[in-house]
């Protein structure tokens, strides 16, 4: 693998040293290429970088090059009955851990276990001179100054090369469970809200609701058998008790569905008009449902929410997530207008405060810009 770091090197040192007005783009699987505001320059293939480096299951961590696919990753840890338990969407077969990280998106677990940057324990990494980093390591308590490792973490390839990831990861639950219930969205996000401040196993939920109208509310319960088995018990009466029909869902259902909701093929990710345009939405998790006259699919217990609207309401969306104390992402353009919905804005505006520190950054980690900033 080291041979292929110096290849990349090489690349990133031959285009500091030209001036060129061309920058790098970081690409491992291109999973995610549709994502960001756009990609612009001379790709840095990371997919050589695919080498298990150290895996300690008793330690719980596991070293791989940044190239390594998520599926590889998850089939090596299913081998010892672990998991990254924030378990990031692929969108394709040839996503990469690199690919995870810099775009910190999470599966349906996220609000229960934590998001991608909570697993990241170290990493190495080339910076704009092609000089090669390390920050971290392989327990939590490591960090000194920076936490480098941690502000790769959404970086969208904008900061520096990663080579190689040092992750913590976890046993698989023991016992699992999937619940589904009948209601209105209302009705669900005061239920997960109930539920989430009792000492329930909570894993993930997700609220749709059909063509009709009629809403569901799905929840997965992972854990110690006994807590999983007490907790179904407990929901299972309080919906009841509420008039609320709820109903466990074959496993491999359940699995079935929850791919779905991570790897956007459920049927809510269908657009439904020509020009409507995916929007992610992150809101307080006790929000109400949002005043908007859209497609909703809520997920990590209300924290998350996707809708479909145009990007003629790109200013009614990012109203309403900031008043639910949010923020909202243009997630996928609209199947009429492609990459001309992207002078919206994909990303949510940011205050002067954050985007000074952003800018201080990018000047220490990549003064002369070699790397597609204009991705975010």
């Amino acid at each position: 693998m080291q041979q292929d770091v110096q290849l990349l090197a090489d690349q990133i040192r031959s285009a500091a040293q030209s001036n060129s007005a061309r920058p790098l783009r970081i690409r491992g699987g291109g999973t995610k290429d549709f994502l960001g505001a756009a990609l612009q320059g001379e790709v840095l293939d990371t997919r050589g970088l695919n080498q298990v480096v150290a895996y300690e299951p008793t330690e719980l961590v596991v070293t791989v090059g940044a190239g390594m696919r998520l599926v590889d990753l998850a089939a090596l840890l299913a081998e010892k009955q672990q998991s990254l338990p924030c378990d990031p969407p692929r969108f394709g077969e040839g996503a990469t851990v690199g690919g995870a990280i810099a775009s910190a998106l999470s599966g349906p677990a996220r609000a229960s276990v934590g998001a991608m940057k909570d697993f990241v324990l170290g990493i190495k990494m080339l910076d704009a001179s092609g000089t090669e980093l390390t920050f971290g390591g392989q327990v939590m308590k490591n960090v000194a100054g920076y936490d480098v490792s941690r502000l790769m973490v959404g970086s969208w390839g904008t900061l520096g090369l990663l080579t190689e990831v040092s992750l913590k990861v976890l046993p698989v639950a023991l016992a699992e469970a999937n619940l589904r219930l009948v209601c209105s969205q209302a009705q669900a996000l005061d239920y997960l809200n109930y539920w989430g401040g009792q000492p329930l196993p909570l894993n993930a939920s997700v609220w749709t609701a059909d063509a009709s109208g009629a809403g569901t509310l799905l929840i997965r319960l992972r854990g110690a058998v006994a807590a999983v088995d007490a907790a179904c018990q407990r929901m299972a009466a309080y919906a009841a008790g509420e008039g609320v029909a709820c109903a466990p869902m074959e496993l491999s259902d359940a699995d079935a569905l929850w791919t779905s909701c991570r790897e956007q093929t459920h049927a809510f990710f269908n657009a439904p008009g020509p020009d409507d345009c995916l929007w992610r939405l992150s809101v307080a998790q006790v929000a109400p449902p949002l005043p908007l006259r859209a497609a909703t699919f809520v997920e990590w217990h209300g924290a998350q929410r996707w809708v479909w609207a145009p990007a003629t309401a790109t200013a009614d969306v990012r109203r309403v997530a900031s008043e639910a104390g949010g923020h909202a992402m243009l997630f996928r353009t609209s199947a009429t207008h492609g990459e001309a919905d992207r002078s919206v804005g994909v990303f949510h505006p940011t205050d002067a405060n954050t985007a000074g520190i952003t800018e201080r950054l990018r000047a220490q980690l990549d003064p002369a810009g070699v790397f597609n900033t204009a991705r975010v």
